[in-house]
């Protein structure tokens, strides 16, 4: 068998490889476009039901005021 059959078949493979990389970037960027619009609906839906009145803060940057529910819940 020819090397150069071989070097060949080999920049087939990479070619289909990196397309098929790009493609699953793209789909990825796609997902996090998804989830993002997701997020932000679920936050419009959370605030206007009144179930979220203020944002999550984690520990460390409480407020003053301690609540027994978890913060950014009413």
């Amino acid at each position: 068998m020819p090397v150069g059959s071989d070097e060949a078949r080999w920049e087939v493979e990479l070619r289909n490889l990196r397309e098929e990389l790009q493609q699953l970037r793209t789909e990825q960027r796609q997902m996090a476009q998804s989830v993002q619009q997701l997020v932000q609906t679920f936050r419009a839906l959370a605030a206007h039901l009144g179930i979220a009145v203020e944002p999550y803060v984690p520990k460390g940057g409480e407020s003053s005021s301690d609540h027994e529910l978890p913060p950014g819940f009413a």
